[in-house]
């Protein structure tokens, strides 16, 4: 089978859609199939071309068996509506010209960049193949959730672009069971509507003893490390954390990643003059494993609002996979999941008093933190990406 992947994110970038999208990818290579990805040249989410590429209008490589075309599209960083919006049409309407001329028997393209399942659906209907829209996040009602734009006609037009995807496609791949209901209730038919959930790279994130060198750069030695590795956004409110972890001498913050606030929480780190908080820039997907490894319990923290009880966030997976207690700020189906196996101890979004109370029992306990080391163990088994993977190349071989 001829498998074509559009995708605006792809390594080597490191965030969540980009490694599901190559974790996935390769395995079905691995499984006999032809595999061909279009996506832009690697930018996210600083909007500047990585060391090694330069934007230009199409170029082929090879990663891991897969054939990997990259086109033009017009960058810039994580932020600012209006550019963002520029910048995911401009890789739809290039990634539609470069999939004209790819062989294929079937058309997948992911979300939340909405505007790259639209050239799915239109690659659909000039190559007359199927397509399947994989949904990553409900868009556009998660750009409403944060606050990043109000309800106008602007975005009830995208709305309906939305369900024409959902009733065009041959097949939907969702990533939370929430999700499906979610479509269900816009009139999708439940049969056509598949859930593949995140999982865990175990190969690749496995126990290892913390970096001493990296606890000494960052002055963290003999301190209990929380950690935030992931996306720096609007819906991940790490001004929260940053408000319940100060004045805590015995804990030291650490926070990796890009995004749109991190000037914003640079500067509140600055401010307010705290030391036990360190800001760490983004690191390939080789190195972040060294720094989760440092971590004695990881942060899963989302802004409090309904639409995120219908989220998994992929960082517990790979948290999980290394046995590292999970306190976690976010409710419904990811709550769900980590009470399931024990892998951590929910907290009420943006709620201190709670946040800091779980906190308390998470590290006055050596019995509740070792369950919860046990816990990741078995849930990272049970979300095995190679599994995964496998059940999704089964709903496309259908």
């Amino acid at each position: 089978m001829k498998i074509l992947f559009l995708t605006d994110n792809f390594p080597p970038e490191v965030n969540a859609p980009a490694t599901r999208t190559m974790e996935h990818c390769r395995e079905w290579v691995k499984s006999g199939h032809e595999v061909t990805v279009i996506t832009c040249f690697p930018n996210y989410p600083t909007g500047i071309v990585y060391p090694g590429y330069k934007n230009s209008l199409y170029k082929v490589e090879q990663m891991d068996g897969i054939k990997v075309v990259r086109v033009w599209s017009y960058m810039t960083a994580n932020k600012g509506f209006i550019k963002r919006i520029a910048d995911f049409v401009s890789f739809s309407v290039t990634s539609f010209f470069a999939g004209l001329f790819q062989k294929c028997d079937i058309i997948v393209a992911t979300s939340p960049q909405f505007f790259t399942a639209l050239s799915g659906r239109t690659l659909h209907f000039f190559k007359r193949k199927p397509w399947v829209m994989e949904v990553r996040d409900l868009w556009p009602d998660s750009i409403k959730a944060v606050g990043a734009m109000k309800e106008s006609p602007v975005l009830k037009y995208f709305s309906m672009e939305e369900k024409w995807c959902y009733k065009s496609a041959e097949k939907i791949v969702v990533v939370t069971e929430s999700f499906k209901r979610e479509i269900i209730k816009k009139g999708i038919p439940a049969e056509k509507i598949y859930v593949v959930k995140n999982g865990a790279n175990t190969e690749l994130f496995r126990p290892q003893a913390k970096c001493e060198e990296l606890l000494r750069k960052y002055k963290m030695e003999g301190k209990r490390v929380l950690g935030y590795i992931g996306t720096l956004g609007m819906a991940h409110k790490i001004d929260f954390l940053i408000d319940c972890v100060k004045g805590l001498d015995d804990y030291v913050l650490m926070i990796l990643g890009n995004g749109a606030e991190r000037d914003n929480i640079k500067a509140k780190i600055e401010a307010e003059n705290l030391k036990n908080v360190v800001l760490v820039d983004a690191v390939p997907k080789s190195e972040v494993v060294k720094y989760v490894a440092l971590q004695d319990a990881a942060l899963v923290n989302l802004r409090r609002t309904p639409l995120f009880t219908t989220v998994i966030p992929s960082k517990i997976f790979e948290t999980a996979s290394m046995h590292i207690p999970i306190l976690l700020g976010v409710d419904g189906e990811a709550r769900a999941m980590v009470e399931e196996f024990g892998a951590g101890l929910y907290y009420e979004p943006e709620n201190k008093e709670d946040f800091l109370d779980k906190l308390n029992k998470l590290f006055s306990s050596d019995d509740v933190y070792k369950a919860c080391c046990d816990g990741g163990a078995k849930l990272a088994e049970a979300y095995d990406r190679k599994r995964l993977a496998q059940e999704m190349l089964s709903i496309l071989q259908k």
